[in-house]
């Protein structure tokens, strides 16, 4: 994304610059501090800027602002096929609207005439796609693959209105600028025909006009900027064909030399940039009937052919005349299909750092991929060979040599095919499958609602009709004279100072752990809870015993004054199912992401292959938590979805985010939102399976006898870890997460050690987890401009004075997620009233599930309410708005409704005591 400064990493052209002199030089002395103090400032007063920020060529390199949807897959799935694809995650990268006056400096006449180090040809042939190419049709570009490193390109542009594509004219400014660019109206404009000049060149028509027009998309992307650099360089610029134009042009849209075809360039060796369009393929498309968008239907498959073969014979008209030390650069640099596409892009000769491209597969630090690209950095890449100096304004990173690729052309191109079919089978899938996926979390809270409701009716006693049964735990509490029972709850029951949950209440002292019961005729409900201090506290000291009582105090007739033998939770075969597929509904989460490991995509009928696919992985999760002994513990199997969750997706961001890639609930490298790192939705799961994963392990430390302060420092290590890794620029990469998941995880440790979460604790965990973040921004922005993400950028972006146009897109793009996509905040509200109405507080809808498993496992309540922290702040702070709560809770409510259910079962019913007299009242009262 946008260099931190005009002298950035020169590859084989020039020396890297260290950081030390670059920053003394910007900012000397104590200008240096002000300006470090004023990005954390700025930092600490953007609390909704979103993980990936905007102007790096980080993963975040290509999203585009305008859709909202782009952060979010479950955004795309409401949005339909014809509204713009996007992602997960997160974030646009823009760069600077106003260029710097250090970067205006490169374009003036003898400020950058730096000798020309190279010579480099762009072919730009929109449209092409893998599946194109053919030994025999296309025997040029099969011969380019032998040669050199290929890769698959991410075309991500400023769209037309409704259609989430690239259109070729957007493609074309899209490189000229090295930055998302776009055209004004509906549909895909052609490329305007350029006006000759006397002296051989021309100019574009009507350039003024989309200059002004990227001011409004955005991105505020500097058309001209590549060929501007070139010509003030003291290099020559040639364009063949009216898209080459686009690119080629400088910033008055003026070209040195203009060739309608290869063949009226001449001779080739004078120019140092030559943009070739091999436009047969957007010409036959263009000529197709358009849809209700105004965007051509697509090409049948013998036009394709036909059109690709033309182009690659333009292509062999301009290689053979080309010297020998020659870059080649090949890009389908855009769509020519109503859907958006993975495209060609092949670069042979010598590379930005000096040796040829070898065979192989093309990199980039934007996406930090093998095999995959973005079209802004063929504008880099362009420039780095040339031995140019980067520009603030050009987003992306010089294509680089990466893994090796399948030894033939024909394995290489297969296997780059297979990459785009598998964005289009995303694509196609996605939608329908988070369609299935909320209706059934939906169906799913009915039937365990109906099914706890069941429990509670038939586990009712026959008694007098104003007898109340009330369900406590078979574990009697650690003193029983805490017991009280009260008739007037709202006059005795007082909430625990600091208590969040709404569903516990306490009374009398503070540090009593008894659980009031109303005995109101009017009410058939009781009311229970503990304070978290001592129900924390009792878990280490009395947890043998809790376990010993709770597995042997459950009898079939324990709850029957009248020894009917009624039905008990223990013996219950439907709650046994509830709490089946409870695991499996949170085990769903992470297996979208493990099921990258099988090609699902390849196989005959994609839907019901990703559904199965998922859904096997689940299975052996959920098999994984009943297979041991943990399972009879209230937070066994909780603790393994939980752990697997975590430590899967952390190896993942640490090992290049490979099953985040194309992942129904990760990124699509077609739409360009991110490329690596974690996105927001895998933050939500992430973070929400560390923090309930940690209570699950916290709880079974206190039951081996282990001081509590030792096992909140163990929680600690690792979840600070855990966050370490969700904002280090090298694996997760996320601003936004950091501090939501530092709030998080403070709840869940201040509830653990048996304190309370006052507003002063929870504004000084939110003050650290900004500095957190913004010294990894800093750190960031210290580091080489090759090597930095949207962090770095962000704090130059302070420094630049457009931090504020960042937030307020991201703002913009969380209101519109949140209220375009009714079924998640649906599926939101749902879970909540759940949780919260059904688990927590016993009533004719529901049993007082959640405070038996309070009382059982008490660092339950504590990671709940960590993970449920963690969620909202990452709401407000992540433009994928309610995506982030929504798939943190389709993890913790079913993992939270299956500890519920292992509660109940490890507990009986017990008859009502006796309705107590009204007491005297008092002398106050009286």
């Amino acid at each position: 994304m946008p260099n931190a400064t005009p002298h950035p990493l020169q590859g084989r052209h020039g020396a890297r610059h260290h950081p030390s002199p670059r920053l003394s030089s910007l900012f000397p002395g104590r200008h240096l501090a002000r300006c470090l103090t004023t990005a954390l400032l700025a930092l600490a007063l953007t609390p909704l800027l979103t993980a990936p920020a905007t102007a790096t060529p980080s993963s975040d390199a290509v999203t585009h602002a305008a859709n909202p949807a782009e952060t979010s897959p479950l955004a795309i799935s409401a949005a339909g096929p014809s509204a713009p694809a996007g992602s997960f995650t997160s974030a646009a990268s823009v760069a600077s609207p106003h260029l710097p006056a250090a970067d205006a400096s490169a374009f003036g006449r003898g400020t950058a005439q730096a000798a020309m180090a190279g010579r480099v040809v762009i072919v730009g042939v929109p449209g092409l796609e893998w599946s194109d190419l053919d030994e025999v049709r296309t025997p040029n570009l099969w011969r380019l693959v032998a040669q050199g490193a290929s890769g698959s390109l991410s075309t991500r542009a400023v769209p037309p209105p409704d259609r989430g594509i690239t259109c070729p004219t957007a493609g074309w400014l899209t490189v000229s600028a090295g930055q998302r660019a776009g055209t004004a109206g509906k549909g895909c404009p052609e490329p305007p025909q350029p006006e000759p000049t006397p002296q051989g060149g021309a100019t574009v028509p009507g350039w003024s006009a989309l200059a002004a027009h990227q001011a409004e998309t955005g991105y505020n992307a500097q058309l001209g900027t590549l060929g501007q650099l070139v010509t003030d360089g003291g290099g020559k610029v040639a364009a063949v064909g009216p898209g080459a134009a686009l690119a080629a042009a400088d910033k008055s849209g003026n070209i040195a030399k203009y060739a309608p075809t290869p063949a009226a360039l001449g001779d080739p060796t004078p120019y140092h940039l030559i943009v070739l369009e091999a436009a047969d393929l957007a010409n036959a498309w263009a000529k197709q009937p358009l849809d209700e968008y105004e965007v051509p239907a697509p090409l049948t498959p013998a036009a394709r052919q036909e059109a690709a073969k033309r182009a690659d014979q333009q292509i062999g008209a301009l290689l053979g005349r080309l010297p020998t030390d020659t870059t080649v650069l090949v890009a389908g640099v855009s769509d020519v299909t109503p859907n958006a596409h993975l495209h060609v892009a092949i670069a042979t000769g010598p590379s930005p750092d000096g040796p040829p491209y070898p065979h192989g597969f093309l990199t980039a630090t934007s996406t930090r991929q093998d095999g995959l690209v973005a079209i802004t950095d063929l504008t880099a890449t362009a420039i780095d060979v040339l031995g140019l100096p980067a520009q603030r304004a050009v987003v992306g990173r010089p294509w680089r040599p990466g893994g090796a690729a399948p030894a033939t052309p024909s394995g290489t191109v297969a296997e780059l095919a297979d990459e785009d079919l598998a964005s289009q089978v995303l694509r196609e899938v996605r939608g329908p499958f988070f369609a299935v996926f909320v209706t059934i979390q939906l169906l799913f809270y009915a039937f365990a609602a109906l099914a706890l409701r069941r429990r509670r009716s038939t586990g009712r006693t026959a008694a007098e009709p104003g007898d109340r049964a009330t369900y406590g735990s078979s574990v009697p509490p650690a003193n029983e004279a805490d017991v009280r029972v009260a008739d007037d709850l709202d006059a005795r029951t007082s909430r625990t100072e600091g208590d969040t949950d709404p569903a516990a209440r306490t009374a009398g002292d503070t540090d009593s752990t008894a659980a009031r019961t109303a005995g109101d005729t009017d009410s058939t409900v009781a009311r229970t809870g503990s304070d978290t201090n001592s129900a924390a506290g009792r878990a280490g000291s009395d947890a043998d015993s809790t376990v010993a009582r709770a597995g042997d105090g459950v009898d079939a007739s324990a709850g029957d004054p009248g020894g009917g033998g009624r039905p008990q939770a223990s013996t219950s075969k439907l709650l046994v199912s509830v709490q089946i597929v409870a695991v499996v509904s949170g085990a769903i989460a992470v297996s979208t992401f493990l099921a990258q490991l099988v090609p699902w995509w390849s196989l005959p009928v994609p839907m019901v292959s990703v559904i199965v696919t998922i859904l096997a992985i689940a299975g052996l999760i959920t098999a994984a938590a009943f297979a041991g002994p943990w399972r009879a513990d209230v937070l066994g199997p909780l603790t393994v979805v939980s752990a697997v969750t975590s430590v899967a997706l952390l190896l993942d961001v640490m090992t290049g985010s490979k099953l985040q890639v194309n992942a129904v609930s990760g990124y699509e490298p077609v739409t360009g939102g991110r490329f690596y790192g974690f996105s927001n939705i895998a933050f939500a799961i992430y973070a929400t399976g560390t923090v309930l994963g940690l209570a699950g392990v916290a709880q079974w430390l206190l039951r081996r006898g282990l001081p509590r302060v030792v096992v909140v420092v163990l929680c600690g290590l690792y979840g600070g870890f855990a966050v370490f890794a969700d904002g280090w620029p090298s694996w997760g990469a996320d601003f936004g997460g950091v501090p939501a998941f530092v709030i998080g995880l403070a709840v869940f440790l201040i509830l653990l050690s048996g304190k309370r979460v006052s507003l002063l604790r929870l504004v000084l965990v939110g003050l650290a987890g900004v500095a957190l973040v913004g010294a990894l921004s800093v750190f960031d922005w210290l580091r080489p401009d090759s090597e930095r993400t949207h962090l770095g950028t962000f704090v130059q972006q302070v420094i630049d004075g457009e931090a504020w146009t960042v937030v307020g897109r991201k703002f913009g793009a969380m209101i519109g997620v949140t209220v375009g996509n009714w079924s998640l905040t649906l599926l939101s509200l749902v879970a909540l009233a759940f949780l919260f109405l059904v688990l927590a507080r016993p009533s004719r809808w529901g049993a007082s599930a959640l405070g038996q498993a309070y009382r059982l496992a008490p660092t339950l309540r504590a990671g709940l309410f960590g993970a449920l922290t963690c969620a909202f702040v990452g709401f407000l702070m992540n433009d994928s708005g309610i995506a982030i709560p929504a798939m943190a809770l389709t993890v913790a409510v079913p993992l939270t409704l299956a500890a519920c259910v292992r509660a109940l079962q490890l507990s009986k019913s017990t008859p009502a005591a006796p309705r107590s007299e009204r007491a005297e009242p008092r002398r106050a009262e009286a």
